[in-house]
């Protein structure tokens, strides 16, 4: 052992899958990583993190750091194979390389073998540990959103405002801190990808805590089970999105013409908070049928008429 292990490290390199240009970044990955900087914090080791730049453009990248900066390697997570990681091993020669939460597939794979210590979740031969991901710190859960988007409605020829919209609100989306769960209306027996009953949407949109659309019936099945909607007509002057909130008696309703950030934070504000109030109200009131329907009037349309006369 060099005087470098014995008195500690200087400055660690945190790498991954989630380093590589090509490379990708997962909830799993990026769990362990929080794990292990949990523990460098708490030995009050000084370290950085490179990021593949296609997920964060502005933070440190392998490409940019200077491997005499640092006297240690650390790899998280994934597995232990490729030319990739083999890379990191000529490229930081001089830095002591720990593998941890990773998986050997081959024993005798250069890119595990290039590590002077594999703190391995599994190996042939050896009893697997619990992931790093398991173990990392709790955080505070994040508003989960339900996305119902129409890029259809050719009929509205030239008032449609449907991929302007789509592309304002999704935008904006992107820069919230939620979980964004895109979801369909349509119905498909086959596809599994789609639900095959209107109970299994509604089944889901009763978990959400919020539901972000611009189709008539996104706004009335989360109402249906007392989700908050944040309404938006892609119609220019408004059409039936517009006409069901206010049958709805829905506030949560932006034009075509209004959507911008502002007003968007506005309603999801809203409705994350007295909306939630607002939307169980309406929910009720769907089940007690306190308004009438086009449906009301079916049978007294349906009853034959004298001939006049």
């Amino acid at each position: 052992m060099d005087e470098r292990e014995r008195s500690g490290p200087e400055r660690v390199l945190l790498t991954g899958w989630f380093s590589f240009r090509d490379g990708e970044a997962t909830a799993g990955d990026v769990l362990a990583l929080r794990r292990v900087e949990e523990v460098l914090r708490g030995s009050g080791t000084a370290y950085d993190v490179a990021w593949s730049p296609a997920f964060l453009p502005d933070a440190p990248h392998l490409d940019d750091v200077r491997p005499r900066d640092y006297s240690h390697l650390v790899f998280v997570c994934g597995p232990l194979h490729g030319p990739q990681i083999e890379e990191l091993h000529r490229r930081f020669a001089h830095c002591v390389r720990i593998a941890v939460g990773t998986s050997v597939i081959d024993p005798e794979d250069p890119a595990a073998t290039g590590f002077h210590s594999v703190l391995a979740r599994d190996a042939p031969g050896r009893e697997p540990s619990e992931d790093l991901a398991a173990h990392a710190p709790a955080v505070p859960a994040r508003p989960v959103v339900g996305v119902i988007l129409t890029h259809g409605q050719r009929e509205y020829g030239e008032q449609r405002r449907h991929e302007e919209v789509a592309d304002a609100v999704t935008r904006w989306l992107a820069g919230k801190d939620c979980a964004r769960l895109e979801l369909e209306t349509r119905l498909d027996t086959r596809d599994w990808h789609l639900s095959a009953t209107p109970a299994q949407v509604q089944s889901v949109l009763a978990r959400l805590d919020l539901v972000v659309t611009d189709r008539l019936h996104g706004l009335v099945l989360a109402l249906r089970v007392g989700t908050p909607v944040l309404a938006v007509d892609p119609v220019a002057g408004g059409a039936k999105v517009s006409a069901q909130a206010r049958a709805c008696r829905w506030p949560a309703l932006l034009s075509a013409e209004q959507v911008d950030e502002r007003r968007l934070e506005r309603w999801w504000d809203w409705c994350l908070t007295s909306g939630r109030v607002a939307a169980r109200l309406t929910r009720d009131a769907f089940r007690d049928g306190r308004a009438p329907d086009g449906a009301d009037r079916l049978a007294e349309v349906l009853t034959p008429r004298a001939t006049a006369g």
